[in-house]
């Protein structure tokens, strides 16, 4: 059984500055926004449901 191959590291070429900008500037501008959005539409539909079920607050 041959370990050469299987133990080799992945020759993927590293990383350029532009790359890595490029990477941050697509997390900031772009995930961390829509990220928060889907997290606070998520936890106003967990809130929407629960009250569907045990009605409003103070009921």
């Amino acid at each position: 059984m041959s370990h050469s191959q299987s133990s080799q590291p992945s020759l993927a070429a590293p990383s350029t500055r532009a790359e890595e900008s490029r990477s941050f500037i697509v997390l900031a501008a772009v995930m961390a926004p829509v990220l928060s959005v889907v997290f606070v539409a998520g936890y106003g539909f967990t809130v929407w449901i629960y009250q569907l079920f045990a009605g409003p607050p103070g009921s």
